[in-house]
């Protein structure tokens, strides 16, 4: 049937209404972006990956979903812009020592990838929103980050954490290794990665970076060991004057042995002071005269 013009003028301010109230999205350098066709005459489907920097125009209706990109911060130290507050740990040794640190990370860029993750993940938090977001990354980021702490710190004696550079470098690598474990393990994918991936570096798509600062025993344990440092240094102190001591006795044993005693005593006077030496005419020796009163 041949349209009449009522019905094609009504067709064609139809498609003009709907041309005016078509929208677009700006996506930031720093964010990333989902675009999903659900108009009113179509299902809702996924359509496309919006790239970080682009503005996409999209019909009434449709969703579009963005989020973080770029380089993202977990920190958990218990300040005010904390994520998380810091972690009690339990060492090989059963005791209980305070981690914080920082976790550097980024949404896997790969639009297969990010897609899996809106869908699985990031709609159940409604992770496009700010408190969506930190929600989410406090479950897929710091569950698993607690996990991984109790577990390396369960390898460890609390005092090589506390004051061996080599043994706290080495809790921090299995910390790590464990870190990228448990976060894919929980979220179904490699949905957070290397903070310094490019799609130049293909496969490797890296792990997320941990920054731990030393684990910190309790105050009462502090103290004990700057009492027990202090104990040792008084110790070092009277073993090194008890030494002195014998050294300058041995001394004036031999001072003794080769002058006499009454030439050992001179001989220390005349080294402390405590007498003068004056040297007369050739041939008539030397004067000795007391110094002190």
């Amino acid at each position: 049937m041949t349209p009449n013009r009522t019905t094609t003028a009504v067709l064609a301010t139809a498609a003009l209404a709907l041309g005016l109230t078509a929208c677009s999205v700006s996506v930031d350098p720093d964010e990333m972006g989902l675009e999903y066709n659900a108009g009113l005459f179509s299902s809702t489907a996924f359509d496309q990956c919006v790239e970080s920097g682009n503005r996409e125009y999209y019909g009434p209706g449709d969703e579009v979903y963005v989020y973080p990109g770029g380089q993202r911060t977990f920190t958990f130290s218990g300040g005010e812009e904390a994520e998380m507050s810091s972690e009690t740990v339990v060492t090989a040794d059963n005791l209980e020592m305070t981690s914080t640190g920082v976790v550097t990370f980024q949404l896997n860029p790969d639009c297969d990838v990010f897609q899996q993750m809106h869908e699985l993940v990031g709609t159940k938090y409604e992770a496009h929103e700010d408190a969506g977001w930190n929600e989410m990354i406090r479950d897929y980021v710091g569950q698993p980050l607690r996990r991984a702490l109790d577990d390396a710190s369960a390898e460890f004696e609390w005092q090589a954490l506390y004051s061996d550079d080599d043994a706290k470098r080495e809790w921090e690598s299995r910390v790590g290794e464990l870190l990228v474990e448990y976060v894919t393990e929980m979220g179904g994918g490699a949905f957070f990665i290397s903070p310094t991936y490019t799609t130049e570096d293909g496969d490797d798509l890296g792990a997320p970076q941990l920054t731990l600062q030393r684990p910190v025993p309790p105050e009462t344990v502090r103290e004990a060991m700057t009492e027990a440092h202090q104990v040792a240094e008084q110790i070092q102190t009277a073993e090194a004057r008890e030494e002195l001591a014998d050294a300058e006795a041995e001394a004036m044993q031999s001072l003794v042995d080769l002058l006499g005693p009454e030439g050992a005593v001179l001989y220390e006077a005349i080294k402390n002071g405590d007498v003068d030496v004056v040297a007369l005419s050739p041939g008539a020796g030397v004067s000795v005269t007391g110094s002190g009163d």
